[in-house]
């Protein structure tokens, strides 16, 4: 992405579309170089005046990303104000993302919560298209409540080929859906365990009661993988922000086995 010998200067990338999940969430497709991009990367978009916010892909097409943003600060506030035709500036991607690789062949399931849908998008629109080459595939996915679904297109899209289960904390009387937390759905998987890979992403403990419920399953912690969510300054593993223990979150993550994520403490 930076074609500048300077890993600090960004570079301006046209926004080709926006697209309104929620009142607070959105996605901007970005043109871009994306030889390289790989799920659960991130970028840092630059905002002269304003500061820095790290946003992890959330798709990746031919000559674009995606980059699904919650305003909730000063610097996503600034860019909720910008249209089609408008330029980011982008610094990345950084990080150790999925290597789908990793899966090929193999039972895969992937748990969700909330907005940390966007980072493992990548994997299950791979999927979607290339389902031979997963032994089976389900998506658990869980948000606060109906109205505060993403991707409910797509969502929608995928359950055509794809086994997805979306599940809400709580809802009007009259919901149809269901109504409870991701980790309720884990124990009645029906999947081969020691042919099995789960990815888990999602609040820290969301993530930490539904990798025990995997666990539980006897599922080896070398096949769980999982993201931490950091705040990353620099992405280049210079200004220390994102260290756990010798680990550089920005760097050596934000993907990892839970064999070794296990044992990083701050």
């Amino acid at each position: 992405m930076c074609n500048s010998k300077n890993p600090y200067i960004p570079v301006a990338s046209e926004i080709l579309e926006i697209i309104k999940h929620t009142d607070k969430e959105w996605t901007f497709r970005t043109k871009t170089d994306t030889s390289k991009v790989k799920p659960g990367q991130f970028y840092e978009i630059s905002l002269p005046r304003y500061g820095e916010s790290p946003i992890s892909v959330s798709g990746i097409g031919p000559n674009y990303v995606d980059l699904t943003i919650r305003n909730v600060g000063k610097v996503t506030g600034v860019i909720f104000g910008y249209k089609p035709g408008d330029k980011l500036l982008l610094r990345g991607p950084y990080g150790n993302g999925f290597d789908i690789n990793e899966y090929k062949g193999r039972d895969l399931v992937v748990v969700a919560g909330g907005s940390a849908l966007a980072p493992v998008r990548g994997i299950i629109e791979y999927v979607y298209d290339h389902k031979e080459e997963f032994k089976s595939f389900k998506l658990i996915v869980g948000f606060k409540s109906p109205a505060d679904v993403l991707f409910a297109r797509d969502l929608e899209k995928w359950a055509q080929r794809l086994d997805i289960l979306v599940t809400v904390d709580g809802a009007d009387e009259g919901y149809t859906g269901n109504i409870g937390l991701v980790t309720k759905y884990i124990p009645d998987l029906k999947i081969d365990i020691d042919q099995a890979s789960a990815v888990v992403v999602g609040p820290p403990m969301m993530m930490k009661f539904a990798v025990a419920e995997f666990l539980k399953l006897n599922m080896a912690e070398s096949n769980i993988w999982v993201s931490y969510e950091r705040r990353m300054h620099c992405g280049i593993g210079k200004c220390g922000h994102c260290k756990m223990d010798s680990t550089y979150i920005c760097l050596d993550g934000p993907v990892f086995s839970y064999d070794f994520a296990k044992n990083l403490a701050d």
